[in-house]
């Protein structure tokens, strides 16, 4: 159902990108009443600190999805990843997109030697948690700009298929 989806590596400053992140803040505003006021850094999702997808489906930007190099230690990982900018449009909603995304997500993360994501969510997206918790996230300690928020929540998952990044010695 989701095979037409093409997913591509971008800077988080390209225009599908910030057309995509725009529609999620509308959606925050909407279920939330404010846009997410987390810092966001765009180095954050270049290498080696990160890295930032769109999907595509014929052409239209209709998925975002990203990670970020973290300094959370969750689940027995030393080395972790937030999930950012988790998002599919509307349109484009109850095809698996979210879920071949954050596999995509899962991948790369894993390639380049995170060992576990995290990431924060809130109580207004039960589809979200309801994806991750069905993806083998769970639930861990309240992390980053919105801690203690009686509306966050926070996830993780260990990669099982992460290959821990060789250093060569100069």
């Amino acid at each position: 159902m989701n095979a037409g989806l093409r997913i591509e590596r971008v800077a988080i400053t390209h225009p599908d990108a910030q057309a995509l992140i725009e529609a999620v803040q509308e959606e925050y505003v909407e279920r939330y009443g404010g846009r997410d006021e987390s810092p966001i850094d765009p180095a954050d999702f270049e290498d080696p600190l990160g890295q930032f997808f769109v999907g595509y489906l014929d052409d239209a930007p209709v998925a975002t999805g990203a990670w970020r190099r973290s300094s959370v230690l969750a689940l027995g990982a030393e080395v972790t990843a937030e999930v950012k900018r988790m998002y599919v449009v509307p349109a484009a909603q109850r095809r698996g997109l979210a879920r071949r995304m954050l596999a995509h997500l899962e991948t790369t993360a894993a390639a380049s030697g995170i060992e576990a994501l995290v990431l924060e969510t809130g109580l207004k997206q039960p589809e979200a948690i309801a994806l991750y918790l069905s993806s083998g996230y769970e639930p861990i300690p309240g992390y980053g700009y919105y801690c203690g928020s009686e509306l966050s929540r926070c996830f993780g998952r260990v990669l099982e298929n992460y290959s821990p990044v060789v250093h060569e010695n100069p």
